[in-house]
């Protein structure tokens, strides 16, 4: 979940500040041309920043509702802006410059973590690295100078200052440890903070002091390779095939991180398409959805929530504690398997209008060896065969006719 100052404008998230990444970054900031104009006024949402109607029980609620087992929430992303009571920095959401500080809620990271909990639902904060607003990573804000995403000096020339600007990101996460209960691990952003390009924090002396108070905590170093990249995150796309190593596809909801007023949201076809792809090559799906600026989750993205959810309902066996099983994907069929129990499990993805029932091929791994095919969500056995050359199962969908699901249907393979 993205939440922060862009939520507010409704434009892309931090990047804007980023006169490198301006060509693109700024295509919403159609009522100024000036970079330094658009900087300050940037930085002045804090003062505008409350969402006075956030109720993040009722986000945990959806999130339940909707199958997800986690959460990754932005405490900050790169313009600094934090959404918990750091004691290192003012610009923050329990500053008594930001209107939100009088609300009870005011410490939003706590908030949400605290009601994700309450439902059983496991915590991680999302962080930059950089961050744009520290006086020891930009100078005055951007304003003033030419900004680009790393720091506006080189650290090789002014150690001292980069120490500081290291200290404080040291403690921050620290902070992030030791008051916001259990967390399951960093989810870091800014992959270009790092030793080879003379950027690096001492990032794993971060984690092993952030282990010290809680050790199960996993380090996502993103785009940086090494012993604290332990997760694997690609950015809207699915690999074409299964990775040796964990990993998450981070993928919107909708076409942005953060709220747009305009946003066009995925179909609930589309995305239980996507879990499937990602889940059948061993991965985990990070469906990213941004607040609005009052607070409240999107209508339409509520909506796309539930109906993941109720797909999950009655498939989520095929989906939930699972690997990648041979072959994987093939054609309009993905395959997994159980962790525990070795379950096998044929995903069937239907098109649009494609007619359902009638007989299907299976292309299973080993056909002669299967004994039984059940349909997932209601336990049904279907009836097959093996097809004449060896190489698949055809099974007979009539009888479960109205029972098959338009969007993709589970089903079980017994040996």
């Amino acid at each position: 979940m993205h939440f922060g100052l862009y939520s507010e404008a409704g434009i892309i998230e931090s990047w804007p500040l980023d006169d490198d990444a301006k060509k693109w970054s700024r295509r919403e900031v159609d009522w100024t041309d000036d970079s330094d104009e658009f900087k300050s006024q940037y930085w002045s949402l804090a003062k505008s920043f409350n969402p006075i109607r956030i109720d993040a029980g009722k986000w945990a609620d959806a999130a339940k509702e909707g199958g997800f087992r986690y959460l990754i929430f932005t405490s900050k992303h790169h313009d600094g802006f934090c959404l918990f009571d750091t004691k290192q920095t003012d610009f923050k959401t329990t500053s008594p410059d930001c209107p939100f500080s009088a609300h009870p809620r005011a410490d939003i990271l706590k908030h949400v973590f605290d009601e994700f909990r309450a439902r059983e639902i496991p915590v991680m904060p999302y962080f930059s690295k950089p961050d744009w607003h520290s006086p020891d990573f930009w100078d005055n804000g951007g304003v003033g100078g030419v900004s680009v995403r790393g720091p506006m000096y080189k650290p090789s020339e002014n150690p001292e200052r980069w120490k500081r600007f290291c200290e404080f990101t040291k403690a921050q996460l620290l902070e992030l440890a030791t008051g916001y209960g259990r967390i399951e691990g960093l989810w870091l952003d800014g992959g270009w903070l790092n030793e080879e390009e003379g950027t690096g924090i001492g990032i794993e002396d971060m984690i092993a002091a952030v282990r010290k108070v809680q050790p199960w905590v996993i380090s996502i170093d993103r785009w940086c390779g090494g012993p604290c990249e332990e997760v694997r995150t690609p950015e809207q796309t699915v690999p074409k095939e299964p990775m040796d190593m964990p990993w998450e596809s981070c993928i919107t909801i909708g076409n942005y991180w953060g709220y747009h007023y305009s946003d066009n949201y995925k179909s609930p076809r589309r995305l239980v398409h996507m879990l499937v792809d990602i889940v059948a090559k061993g991965g985990n799906l990070a469906l990213n959805v941004g607040p609005q600026p009052d607070g409240r989750l999107p209508r339409e993205a509520l909506d796309r929530m539930a109906e993941l959810g109720k797909w999950l309902a009655r498939n989520g066996a095929a989906i939930y504690s699972t690997r990648p099983a041979e072959p994987w994907r093939k054609g309009d069929w993905a395959f997994t398997r159980n962790r525990h129990s070795g379950t096998e499990y044929a995903i069937r993805l239907w098109k649009e209008g494609e007619k359902r029932d009638g007989t299907q091929s299976l292309p299973a791994k080993s056909p002669a060896g299967v004994k039984k095919v059940v349909h997932v969500p209601d336990g049904a056995a279907v009836p097959f065969k093996v097809s004449a050359d060896g190489a698949s199962l055809e099974i007979d969908l009539a009888g479960l006719k109205e029972r098959l699901d338009p969007i993709a249907d589970a089903f079980s393979i017994v040996r």
